[in-house]
């Protein structure tokens, strides 16, 4: 059975479609909306990993049987200290954030699910460790806009990679998607990223 031409991605982030430009993988958009609110006593690893699945497969019962290729869903969360840090709303929320990033390291947790009617799910976990950053230095990224979409309030791919002094894990996987799980599961259903035209 040959490899499916084309995945869907259930995902909105720039950032995700521009990862997946960068491995080679066609793919089309698919719009998603899913409760994000994290349930009592869940951990954040099954929150992301809860997430990342219920976008996957809400993708995939939009689609009609005609129409159906497997579908890509992503999750990432900061997480300081067992909470975990969402896009903040305002520049103040995330001036708060980056102040409890600021002088320590927190986790960055990124999975994947990946569903052709069988969902498949691997999740990957990085440790950010970032320098002190000053007032004055938050308010000025602050003002840049960056911040305000972004988990945690930084894009480690932006101006933010200036307050990063150690990474262990994985870069994609702090900007959103993590390659090596994602290839993983990709060429569990025949598709090898390497050997894409």
């Amino acid at each position: 059975m040959s490899p499916p031409p084309f995945i869907y991605l259930a995902s909105q982030s720039p950032r995700r479609r521009e990862l997946l430009e960068q491995i080679g993988v066609a793919f089309r958009l698919i719009e998603v909306n899913v409760d994000e609110s994290r349930k009592n006593d869940e951990s954040p690893q099954d929150y992301v990993v809860r997430l990342a699945e219920e976008k996957a497969a809400k993708g995939w019962g939009t689609l009609s049987p005609r129409d159906r290729a497997p579908v890509l869903g992503a999750d990432t969360v900061v997480v300081v200290n067992g909470e975990i840090l969402g896009k903040p709303a305002n520049v103040n929320e995330a001036s708060d954030m980056l102040a409890k990033l600021s002088a320590r390291t927190h986790e960055v947790l990124s999975a994947v699910c990946l569903t052709d009617g069988t969902p498949r799910t691997m999740m990957n976990r990085s440790l950010v460790t970032v320098r002190p950053i000053g007032d004055s230095e938050r308010a000025a990224y602050c003002a840049t806009s960056e911040p305000m979409d972004k988990a945690g309030a930084y894009a480690i791919q932006g101006r933010a990679a200036a307050f990063v002094s150690n990474l262990e894990g994985s870069y994609s996987g702090v900007m959103g998607l993590p390659l090596f799980e994602t290839a993983a599961l990709l060429s569990d259903i025949g598709i090898e990223v390497l050997e894409r035209r």
